[in-house]
């Protein structure tokens, strides 16, 4: 199972190689309203030979799907073909209020960038008249008529990139089985996960192409392997506070994706009441309100043999790739838990 891992920028990017000898092969990186993750995806293709690289995500709105494509295409050849496109909705508090660009019909245009993508990657002249997307762009949509379909120049490393997709909606997990080579939920429970996403899963694998590789399932956990209790406190303390922001604060009252995901969990009492708590200013009083069993279910927190079992049942329930974030105190200790827990999965 690929172990993947985070945290500060520098310290990891000048670390890396470290944490590949203890078992790291995944990167990835983050892009919501902080410095973009395509300038550090260079950066880290620069200070790599091996390390497979993703981004999570880019959303699908500030980019046309060209320039997505060709962002992929360039970040696969300057890594060697190491590059996957982790692509996702977002949501309208970013899109519309740091974007400014209206956040609408997700699926409809995720599935339109999917294909405009394969157009640029097979260096096709790129022609798609779509109901989002229009290209080249015709007079009856405001062009000026002298656009034509042009492919791109360069020749892709890989005429087929791996796409991932963040989601956890229904209608999105089904879009992410059916098309996407992985799928990305965040805040992943294992013993609950078929009852959040088992039928949306379902659905979508139905109806994919039976040349496609296996859905790559790929869940993110905080890591911390130790018997210190005050080490233990401090890490799910980080838990519940992550919790809390997503689940308070990343979305309004009726549209908040990871609120929803919480209630489908079985927390819905608790998601309310965290919500209420941080939209009312009280974070510390939302992060308290976290249940313990939500911090324990979604976290590899504990002693070895607790690690080692959660590992194993986040394997039953479908993970095929761990997106961890070490908590371990020191740098030592972060390689460690890494070279640890990839011993475990075996």
């Amino acid at each position: 199972m690929p172990i993947t891992s985070a945290g500060d920028f520098h310290e990891t990017a000048e670390r890396l190689r470290e944490y590949e000898a203890g078992g790291l092969d995944i990167v990835f990186v983050p892009e919501a309203y902080t410095f973009d993750g395509v300038s550090q995806l260079g950066y880290l293709a620069a200070k790599t030979s091996t390390l497979r690289l993703c981004s999570s995500i880019l959303n699908i709105y500030s980019r046309t799907p060209t320039l997505l494509a060709m962002t992929a295409a360039g970040l696969d050849y300057v890594s060697g073909g190491r590059f996957m496109l982790g692509l996702g909705a977002s949501g309208p508090q970013v899109i519309e209020g740091f974007h400014g660009v209206r956040h609408d019909a997700p699926l409809a245009r995720t599935r339109e960038v999917v294909e405009i993508c394969h157009q640029v990657w097979q260096r096709r002249p790129v022609e798609f008249h779509g109901t989002h997307y229009d290209i080249p762009l015709s007079t009856e949509k405001g062009g000026l008529g002298l656009g034509k379909p042009l492919k791109l120049v360069n020749r892709p490393v890989r005429d087929r990139i791996p796409l991932v997709l963040a989601a956890l909606g229904p209608k999105n997990v089904e879009l992410a089985a059916e098309l996407f080579d992985g799928w990305e939920p965040l805040f992943y429970f294992p013993e609950r996960a078929a009852d959040a996403f088992g039928d949306a899963l379902r659905a979508g694998l139905a109806k994919r192409p039976p040349q496609a590789p296996p859905l790559d399932i790929i869940v993110d956990a905080k890591l911390l392997i130790s018997e210190d209790d005050d080490e233990l406190a401090a890490a799910q303390q980080k838990v519940r506070d992550h919790l809390a922001l997503y689940l308070g604060g990343m979305g309004a009252r009726g549209k908040n994706f990871y609120n929803d995901l919480a209630c489908r969990f079985g927390f819905a009492d608790a998601a309310t009441k965290v919500q209420n708590l941080f939209l009312s200013g009280q974070k510390k009083a939302a992060a308290t309100a976290i249940p313990q069993e939500l911090v324990d279910g979604v976290s590899l927190i504990g002693p070895p043999t607790h690690v080692a079992e959660r590992l194993s049942t986040f394997t039953a329930s479908g993970t095929t790739t761990l997106n961890v974030t070490p908590l371990a105190p020191t740098h030592h200790r972060r390689v460690a838990d890494i070279t640890t827990l990839r011993e475990y999965a075996g």
